[in-house]
């Protein structure tokens, strides 16, 4: 069992910057793949970045350049660093995490098992 808490979401003007952290709580092994998705209203749930097990991360062609993914172990959290943000970045964003998820998959909601209640984040043009 996984517990994931998203914190940090907000508003910001196009051009802002926000940091998303996931916090993870139960078991820890449970979520040695984490990763990040969105989903604004009408679409449908998009990954953003993920990192795997052995800190190789993952990106969506739209954030490449703009976010970073990290993860402190020893706090098992998550983060998501958003640099130059535009308004089609406005959504829900959802922590998700796993045992183990193949690379090539990190970018697929459905191949994690634990996701968080999501954090709002709006950007104002």
């Amino acid at each position: 069992q996984v517990k994931l808490v998203e914190s940090g979401g907000g508003s910001v003007q196009t051009g802002g910057s926000l940091r998303l952290s996931c916090e993870a709580s139960g078991n820890s092994a449970s979520s040695g793949c984490m990763a990040w998705f969105r989903q604004a209203p009408g679409t449908e749930r998009e990954g953003v970045a993920a990192i795997l097990s052995d800190d190789n991360t993952r990106y969506a062609d739209s954030v490449k350049g703009r976010f970073t993914i990290s993860k402190d172990h020893a706090k098992n959290t998550l983060y998501l660093q958003m640099n130059s943000l535009k308004p089609e970045d406005t959504a829900m964003y959802y922590c998700a995490a796993d045992h183990l998820v193949a690379g090539a998959l990190a970018l697929f909601d459905e191949e994690y098992s634990w996701w968080g209640q999501g954090t709002q984040v709006t950007v104002s043009s």
